[in-house]
């Protein structure tokens, strides 16, 4: 733990939404691996900044050949894992930046977590379930992981003998082998707008 520490700052969220005239929040899209977070996020990501919102996507890979690559698989890990990406997250949103993070995150009591990092810095935090069946997922299956998991290859392979605890009560409930890329980028887009996040 660290001591002897004094959080400095100079500009206020609240003088970066006026200076920006933007407003930052925290997409959280969970799922299974293979539900189609990454592909979800990557075109909302690129739709947001063509519209001149400030955006920027945390992949669950990506993040692990930098700032969590001393991180594995484990529960533990897992946990550590979204931890620090809440916190990064928040700090974009803190920026008038539209974070977009998709990450299994498995675990219920981790989102919870995140949420109220964001709730207490009273930022928005849009929690986005990709849903689809684990059969379909396992046909997707575009990195080979599910077939590795049932070989006993991978360990702690969320829904094979790791669980995924779904959303409860989701922002945004999306079925992505029933909705098309744009049809899932638009209903996210249409709430951003409706809760005015972006004009």
């Amino acid at each position: 733990m660290a001591t002897n520490i004094t959080w400095h700052g100079n500009v206020t969220h609240e003088e970066r939404v006026q200076i920006t005239q933007k407003k930052g929040a925290t997409i959280w899209l969970t799922g299974l691996s293979a539900s189609g977070k990454s592909t979800v996020a990557c075109a909302l990501e690129t739709y947001l900044l063509k519209l001149g919102f400030p955006a920027y996507r945390l992949d669950g890979d990506n993040v692990r050949f930098g700032l969590n690559k001393d991180l594995g698989f484990s529960e533990k890990d897992r946990n550590e894992n979204i931890r620090r990406i809440s916190e990064v997250a928040k700090l974009f949103a803190d920026g008038c930046i539209i974070a977009l993070t998709s990450f299994i995150s498995p675990y219920k009591k981790d989102r919870d977590a995140a949420r109220k990092l964001h709730q207490d810095a009273e930022l928005p935090f849009v929690e986005v379930f990709v849903d689809v069946p684990i059969e379909v997922a396992e046909k997707r299956d575009p990195k080979g992981l599910y077939k590795k998991a049932r070989q006993g290859i991978i360990k702690n392979f969320t829904g094979i003998d790791d669980p995924y605890e779904s959303p409860e009560h989701p922002e945004i409930h999306l079925h992505t082998d029933k909705q098309s890329v744009e049809e899932c980028v638009e209903t996210i887009l249409d709430y951003l707008k409706n809760r005015k996040i972006i004009g």
